[in-house]
């Protein structure tokens, strides 16, 4: 069994590893990264993630980043936890790596942009009056789509959860927890709620809460807007 660490942050895509990691079963150490005081651009985690992001995981302590790549490792190292549908073939996987390379390279950046609108302009007012709303128009094409295709089933392969609905979890929770209007999605709310029940997302959150805690108590916490 290998020795797991993953690097998080609260309300960061590291909460999409975190569910996986939990609905696996296996032991596994979260570190908390203190984006506020920049921890992730010191030079001891730049050594280990040049990028200065999170998430990483550590795998008997050599490094993995991205969470198309930490997916797609969990999901080949631990097969009995099925994060992923079983394959008829090469084509069928690549899709997979597709849906997962979806959510990372296309919607992942428009919740940044709804989100996190100051890291594109540093003037708030400018930010909060330019760059969301242009993302939120942006979001609702894709949130469109993402809806359309829940009709046909709970989860993202219908019947069948997989880290892909991990991923959308944090998406959708992450964009409304800002104020994004999505009560016209009811196929999307309905997989929130229903990803809320699982033990594994349980788990997960109860771990970035205490995270959330720790953070607060050292005065570096920041939270959604």
């Amino acid at each position: 069994m290998p020795e797991l660490k993953l690097f998080v942050a609260p309300n960061t895509c590291a909460r999409v590893p975190t569910i996986a990691l939990e609905e696996i079963g296996v032991p596994f150490e979260t570190e908390l990264v203190r984006t506020a005081a920049k921890q992730q651009n010191t030079p001891e985690y730049l050594k280990l993630n040049p990028k200065g992001k999170v998430p990483m995981l550590l795998i008997d302590n050599e490094p993995l980043t991205e969470n198309v790549a930490i997916l797609s490792w969990l999901n080949a190292a631990f097969p009995d936890a099925k994060l992923m549908p079983k394959t008829s073939g090469p084509l069928e996987a690549f899709r997979q790596t597709a849906d997962l390379s979806f959510f990372s390279a296309t919607v992942h950046p428009i919740v940044t942009r709804v989100a996190m609108p100051l890291k594109f302009i540093e003037d708030k007012a400018l930010s909060f009056e330019i760059v969301r709303p242009v993302a939120v128009d942006a979001m609702n094409k894709v949130m469109d789509m993402i809806d359309a295709r829940l009709s046909d089933g709970p989860w993202w392969y219908g019947d069948e959860w997989s880290a892909v609905d991990g991923y959308l979890y944090w998406v959708w929770g992450r964009i409304t927890g800002v104020g994004y209007p999505g009560n016209t999605y009811a196929n999307i709310q309905r997989h929130f709620e229903l990803s809320n029940k699982r033990s594994a997302v349980q788990r997960a959150m109860e771990r970035e809460a205490r995270n959330v805690e720790i953070l607060k108590a050292e005065g570096l916490y920041v939270a959604p807007r």
